[in-house]
C-alpha cells in the first residue's frame, strides 16, 4: 500500500461550490471517483460504504476523490435528483484529471451514487477503466435506460432493504460486460460485512 495524504477543498461546480476529500498516493496508477448515497437520506462523502470502496481504490494505487453533491455539507446549490448530480461528477472528474494527473478512470458509487457513476461514465469519450457499483438505485432512478454498459461490477447484498435485490439481479446479471457480486444475508449498509467488501473490490480492481 502507498502511503497517502487527506485534504479537503472546495472546487467551483455547475451548481455552485462543491467539497472534495482528496485521498492523494505516491506514483498513483489511477484516478478514483467515489459518489456517496441519497443527498435526501442522510447520504454524505463520509457515508461507511463510500470510505470503504475509497479505501480499497487507494490500497490499489489510486488517488481518491469523494464529493458532497450540491447540497450537502459545504457544496451549495439543490438536491436534482440525480440530474445535476451527474454533471457534479463529471466537474469532479475533470477536476482531478488536471489537477491529480493524466490517469486511467476509476467511477464508484453506493447506492444513489452508483446510479449517478453509471450515468456519468456513459457520458464519458472513453468508458472508464473500472465502474464499481454498490447496492445501486434501479427503481427509482431511470438506470434501465444507461444499458448497456461497459465493463462494470456490481456488488449487492441480498437481504438489501432499500433497493430490492431481485431487481438488481433481473436487470444486471446476464447483461454482456457486467459481473454481479452477491452477498448473502447482508443488508444495503454491509453492516457487519465492510471487510468483505473491501477485499471483493480490491480484489477486482487489481
Amino acid at each position: 500500500m502507498s502511503r497517502s495524504s487527506e485534504e479537503t477543498q472546495v472546487i467551483e461546480g455547475p451548481g455552485g461550490d462543491l467539497e472534495l476529500a482528496i485521498t492523494r498516493v505516491e506514483a498513483p496508477v489511477a484516478i478514483a471517483v467515489v459518489c456517496h448515497p441519497h443527498p435526501l437520506q442522510g447520504g454524505t462523502l463520509n457515508n461507511k460504504v463510500v470510505h470503504t470502496l475509497m479505501r480499497a481504490a487507494r490500497d490499489k494505487g489510486a488517488s481518491v476523490v469523494r464529493f458532497n453533491f450540491r447540497g450537502v455539507g459545504r457544496s451549495s446549490g439543490n438536491h436534482d435528483h440525480g440530474v445535476g448530480e451527474v454533471d457534479d461528477c463529471l466537474a469532479v472528474l475533470r477536476w482531478a484529471q488536471a489537477n491529480l494527473g493524466s490517469l486511467p478512470v476509476w467511477l464508484m458509487g453506493f447506492s444513489f451514487g452508483g446510479y449517478v457513476a453509471a450515468a456519468a461514465a456513459r457520458r464519458l469519450s472513453e468508458w472508464p477503466e473500472r465502474l464499481q457499483l454498490v447496492a445501486p438505485s434501479v427503481e427509482r432512478l431511470p438506470f434501465a435506460g444507461l444499458l448497456p454498459l461497459g465493463r462494470t461490477v456490481v456488488y449487492m447484498g441480498e437481504a438489501d432493504e432499500v433497493v430490492a435485490p431481485e431487481a438488481v439481479f433481473d436487470l444486471l446479471e446476464g447483461q454482456p460486460d457486467v459481473e454481479v457480486v452477491r452477498f448473502a444475508e447482508t443488508g444495503h449498509f454491509f453492516h457487519g460485512r465492510l471487510v468483505e467488501l473491501k477485499e471483493a473490490v480490491a480484489s477486482r480492481l487489481a
